[in-house]
């Protein structure tokens, strides 16, 4: 592990950034005399840093290590198959989804139908049942960027809301 290298390769990545000395050590949270020294190799950051300097430059931990970029072409590569393996995960999930969404509005209809023919109130059966589906929606839009889930989750939570105040009310 040639540090001098190293150190030049993350004055680099700052550069390219377009970032001072003193504003990294302020996102890092570390002495400017701390950065200058990894840029200079005469200090490493350690493991932890290390894993918060690959994120903010956008570049692997072992890119940092090895004091260079690896080749684009690799890097397009990778990034590619990964992309196509997201692709093809998000398409499982979101049939899933739809199958889970599918028997639960199922077993919905099917409890309506029961406590109606026992003339019990259907209040308690979907607001349970919008419970869950909010759930599985908002917990959908942790996994990923598309704002629908989150905003169909909250939907299903406040039809809960709204049906156990009125069934409450009643």
């Amino acid at each position: 592990m040639d540090q001098k290298k190293i150190g030049g390769f993350l004055k680099e990545l700052r550069n390219l950034k377009g970032i001072t000395q003193e504003q990294a050590a302020e996102h890092f949270g570390v002495a400017q005399r701390t950065v200058s020294r990894w840029e200079t190799g005469s200090n490493m950051p350690d493991i932890g840093m290390l894993i918060d300097i690959a994120e903010f430059y956008d570049v692997e931990v072992r890119e940092i290590i090895d004091g260079e970029r690896r080749s684009e072409t690799m890097n397009e590569e990778v990034k590619e198959t990964l992309e196509k393996v997201s692709d093809y995960n998000d398409s499982l999930n979101a049939r899933a989804l739809k199958r889970g969404l599918i028997v639960m509005n199922l077993v919905l209809i099917i409890l309506v139908l029961i406590s109606t023919y026992k003339d019990v109130s259907p209040a308690p059966l979907v607001s349970l049942i919008c419970a869950f589906d909010g759930a599985m929606f908002i917990s959908k839009a942790k996994d990923g960027k598309d704002k629908t889930f989150f905003i169909t989750g909250v939907i299903f939570f406040v039809a809960m809301l709204i049906n156990t105040i009125a069934f409450i009310l009643s």
